[in-house]
């Protein structure tokens, strides 16, 4: 008899936001545990098996030099590694300190900084390793979870939207807040949370990262010609998803 493939849940740097999507998936998840085995996933269990494994989801960035080593060792275990969410695809809110002098943060926080082991920059998984899928979201949305999990155990690529949110909007018969006065990066932003922001008539924060082909520097002009500040803009830029390299480039190209 065939065994389950073995499935492990891997945290970095992160405040597991988007394990609790996994477990929050409930009733789906008990669906998969009938086809799967979980091997590691300290969240939800103690158990623990050694690998190979045939997935590792793996949230959080890379900000220790100890992380740096600990996720090569996840990526020899793993045939294939997903990445989850904005910490894990493009450094998270930590990621910040890569526009400051992070010794700098580390004494004003810190009563004994000799203690503190850091990297100078928050990193992206894929800085790092070879990376299979990256997964977007602050935190990512259940349902296209299940879809990634569901595409490698049948060796097909996930069917997850790359357009923008402003999609998102039209499909829910949202209109565009934008043309009423509201800042808003849907324009440049993955598709993914269902346009909830603009739905309650808040600007999109840019919680999925940049969508495909974004124009941020479009968007920039557009906004500031409606009277943004810069120093706003670089704010909105600066933010979940704030070391993805268009949302980078654009915030230093307004410092």
């Amino acid at each position: 008899m065939t065994a389950n493939p073995k499935l492990a849940v891997w945290k970095f740097a992160s405040c597991d936001g988007c394990q609790l999507s996994l477990i929050n998936c409930e009733d789906e998840l008990l669906k998969l545990a009938g086809k799967i085995q979980i091997s590691n996933f300290p969240e939800v269990s103690r158990a623990f098996e050694p690998g190979p494994y045939d997935l590792s989801l793996v949230e959080g960035s890379i900000t220790t030099p100890q992380d740096a080593e600990r996720i090569k060792e996840v990526r020899k275990q793993s045939k294939y590694l997903v990445t989850i969410g904005a910490c894990a695809t493009a450094g998270g809110i930590q990621a910040l300190r890569n526009f400051a002098d992070v010794n700098e943060y580390i004494d004003i926080v810190y009563a004994n900084p000799s203690y503190i082991s850091t990297l100078e920059n928050s990193t992206a998984i894929a800085d790092h390793v070879k990376v299979d899928f990256e997964l977007r979201g602050c935190p990512i949305d259940k349902q296209q979870l299940l879809e990634v999990v569901n595409a490698f155990l049948h060796n097909r690529k996930p069917n997850i939207p790359h357009y923008s949110v402003c999609i998102e909007c039209k499909k829910r018969g949202t209109p565009c807040i934008m043309v009423m006065g509201t800042p808003c990066l849907g324009p440049v932003t993955q598709a993914g949370c269902g346009a909830i922001c603009p739905a309650y008539n808040r600007g999109c924060y840019g919680c999925f990262g940049p969508a495909e082909t974004a124009n941020t520097e479009h968007l920039a002009e557009w906004l500031m010609h409606k009277g943004m500040l810069k120093e706003n803009w670089v704010r909105l830029m600066r933010s979940f998803n704030a070391d993805a390299p268009e949302f980078k480039k654009e915030s230093k190209r307004h410092e």
